[in-house]
């Protein structure tokens, strides 16, 4: 038996600017339109700055995030595209998005009217908005009821100098099914709402309605900007085109042990060895993003070989059956990566745990080590 020592190198996700910045190419060689780089979810687990960085310098000129902190973060990393942030899980901070020039959406009249209240006197710089209008999502735009209501206040917010409009954007629900015919009833609102800002006399609006999927299947939904966050790291939910994984997930073994045949692994007994073998233990679990529920398939690549993790995943471990080779503490497992053969997908991963695969990457807890390769 052997258990671990000091000095290994911790459970560390390995970031790979290289394949952020060739998942940008890709989806620039299918559109003619800007890109903009969605850093959400810590980059979706990969880091925000670190992707956010490699996604500008391959050519994306806007980034997007979920609320103004996470704009303000990419602020002081030095980054200076421009930045949105349009999901404000705890509002809007007025003064915040002015003083680090961070875009603001909005997607309701009252929204609309409680930012014109809070912004600067005139003078002061005005806060970019761009109008999120509801074209079938039914999550967050704004309905079309109120849209002559919503583009009558932005005329007047924009007059006062307290707010520039400069967007409308919106979402496509049906994106991942790779058919254009799917998007075509969101394209086609979306048309309508970029009608009834100009008769409302906003002029011209720049619009951005499609995301990953959209961009790299359906040409009729980029309009001026498409909004790339999943594809940055290697996920295309329409799963027509394959991106390049842009981490790696991997852990030491901390311990290993021989079992006999009929040995209980695990809280439960959940698993009973069937033969004569080898068990190692790498110090990743469900609080590092682990998913709980696992196939019987699902297993790490350990010594250029696949082996199967066996019994329920804990807190902070899981178990490993390596058959006839007693692996040394020390020995480098890897849980996920881009690499092929015996390493795991992210994909295969998602499958394994009936889920997709942005839960696997953006689920990563950060007692995990992030680092740039």
């Amino acid at each position: 038996m052997t258990s671990a020592g000091p000095h290994l190198q911790g459970p560390t996700l390995q970031v790979l600017p290289v394949a952020v910045a060739a998942n940008v190419r890709r989806v620039q060689a299918r559109t003619d339109a800007r890109i903009m780089a969605v850093v959400k979810a810590d980059g979706y687990g990969h880091g925000a700055i670190a992707v956010a960085q490699a996604a500008v310098a391959a050519g994306a000129e806007q980034l997007g995030v979920t609320d103004i902190t996470e704009g303000s973060a990419l602020r002081a990393a030095g980054l200076t595209v421009p930045i949105l942030a349009w999901l404000h899980p705890s509002g809007i901070d007025a003064a915040r998005a002015a003083a680090d020039r961070i875009d603001v959406a909005v997607a309701s009249v009252d929204e609309l009217r409680q930012l014109i209240v809070d912004a600067g006197p005139l003078g002061d710089p005005a806060i970019r908005v761009h109008l999120n209008v509801d074209t079938g999502m039914a999550r967050g735009g704004c309905p079309s009821e109120h849209w002559e209501e919503l583009f009558r206040l932005a005329r007047a917010g924009h007059g006062l100098g307290r707010i520039d409009v400069v967007a409308l954007m919106g979402h496509l629900p049906l994106a991942d099914y790779a058919d254009p015919a799917q998007n075509a009833a969101a394209v086609l609102r979306m048309d309508a709402a970029v009608t009834a800002a100009h008769r409302s006399g906003l002029g011209r609006l720049f619009v951005h309605l499609a995301a990953t999927s959209g961009a790299l299947t359906d040409r009729a939904t980029h309009f001026d900007m498409v909004r790339i966050g999943a594809g940055l790291v290697g996920i295309d939910p329409s799963g027509t085109i394959a991106l390049n994984g842009a981490s790696r997930l991997t852990a030491p073994i901390v311990h290993t042990a021989r079992a006999s045949r009929g040995t209980p692994v695990g809280y439960g007994g959940f698993h009973v060895t069937d033969r004569d073998t080898h068990l190692s233990v790498i110090g990743l679990g469900y609080a590092d993003g682990i998913p709980r529920g696992l196939s019987a398939n699902a297993a790490v690549e350990i010594g250029g070989r696949r082996h199967r993790i066996v019994g329920h995943v804990s807190m902070d471990q899981i178990v490993i059956d390596t058959g006839a080779e007693a692996f040394p503490h020390g020995t480098v497992a890897t849980v996920f990566g881009p690499d092929g053969g015996a390493v795991p997908s992210i994909h295969e991963w998602a499958d394994w745990a009936a889920t997709i695969p942005h839960t696997i990457v953006a689920g990563i807890g950060p007692r995990v080590k992030r680092s740039t390769t």
